[in-house]
């Protein structure tokens, strides 16, 4: 351990040697669901690629690449994006899964 290691371990108690999980509260499905639809559909409506633009949003959290029309960037605001990865994910997962 290095004495930055021991400093933080110090003081947040981390393990840096084992696996943390990582939960979060569940939104219901349907609701992020609902708002990524309707931003994918505001972003094509505009003329962008929606999953590039969805893709940088998430990466960065900037909300300058969701548009503003059909309150697209305040829905999606709402929702926190550490959710929306996990929803996209998981549905990815189940998809590959089904067509194994």
């Amino acid at each position: 351990m290095n004495v930055y290691q021991v400093i933080l371990k110090g003081v947040f108690q981390v393990e840096f040697d084992k696996t943390m999980k990582f939960n979060i509260e569940e939104l219901p499905k349907e609701e992020v669901r609902t708002v990524l639809l309707n931003v994918y559909n505001t972003l094509e409506e505009r003329g962008y690629s929606p999953i590039n633009q969805i893709v940088g949003y998430l990466l960065s959290g900037d909300p300058a690449y969701i548009p503003r029309h059909n309150d697209a960037r305040n829905q999606i605001r709402r929702l926190d994006r550490d959710e929306i990865m996990e929803q996209l994910v998981s549905s990815y997962i189940s998809s590959e899964k089904a067509n194994e």
